[in-house]
């Protein structure tokens, strides 16, 4: 009876870069000596208007305010693009998994939600590491990372259904995940950053959406020589909006 106890933490990266940009226009010139200003184009107002019932983004007097795309690009013109539509965030439902007594060949499961809300023009990305493999306190036993029933790795899912295959890994159901997730029997590796691997993206999207959820599905399948012990690593996720 080996005994596993996961402990799962998360970092969230989030890199939000806001632009101030002053520009004055004229329509013909303004000159010295003594001055001369002829049909000058002058923003006369912008700002955000508020009191106990109201909130008003407002924009006057700029030449060329609104949304403007086409392939490639997004462009928001005008102060009411200053604070995003949707602000971005990032959560988890637990942070802390907790496998119990395993019973060897007998697989063990749980679940975390992440639920991602991004307004920015490139939409965001969720990578994903572990710190390494499982362990015991000391580091001296481990629990592999999977290969699932014939191979699997960090980058790409492969079927794990087999009792006798072992390890831990992953799945990923739900909104913006990788097309190779291709059903609930699909797993893959976390990248192991104690090996040097790159985190890798296990949530995306090129769009603006609110509240995107995904299920995540940790498994741990041990045989019936695995040490016994408490077991543990650490899974940091990054969440990024793209602006």
């Amino acid at each position: 009876m080996q005994k596993i106890k996961f402990l799962l933490f998360f970092l969230v990266s989030l890199f939000a870069i806001t632009y101030s940009l002053s520009i004055v226009f004229a329509q013909e010139r303004v000159e010295s000596s003594n001055y001369r200003i002829i049909f000058p184009n002058l923003n006369s107002g912008a700002g955000i208007p508020s009191s106990a019932n109201y909130e008003l983004n407002s924009t006057l007097g700029q030449t060329a305010p609104g949304l403007y795309s086409s392939t490639g690009y997004r462009v928001k013109a005008g102060f009411q693009y200053i604070h995003s539509i949707i602000p971005f965030s990032f959560s988890i439902s637990d942070i802390q998994i907790n496998f119990g007594t395993l019973v060897p060949q007998t697989p063990s499961t749980d679940t975390s939600t992440l639920t991602v809300s991004a307004g920015g023009a490139g939409g965001y990305s969720v990578k994903a590491y572990e710190s390494s493999t499982l362990k015991t306190f000391n580091g001296a036993d481990e629990i592999i990372d999977t290969l699932c029933d014939s191979t699997c790795s960090e980058t790409a899912a492969g079927v794990w259904t087999s009792s006798t295959r072992y390890g831990f890994g992953f799945n990923m159901t739900g909104n913006d995940i990788p097309a190779d997730f291709t059903n609930s029997t699909y797993f893959r590796q976390f990248a192991n950053r104690a090996l040097g691997e790159n985190p890798q993206i296990i949530m995306s999207s090129s769009n603006v959406g609110r509240s995107r959820t995904a299920t995540i599905t940790y498994k741990v399948n041990v045989s019936g020589v695995q040490p016994a012990g408490v077991y543990r690593n650490v899974i940091t996720f990054i969440a990024t909006p793209s602006f």
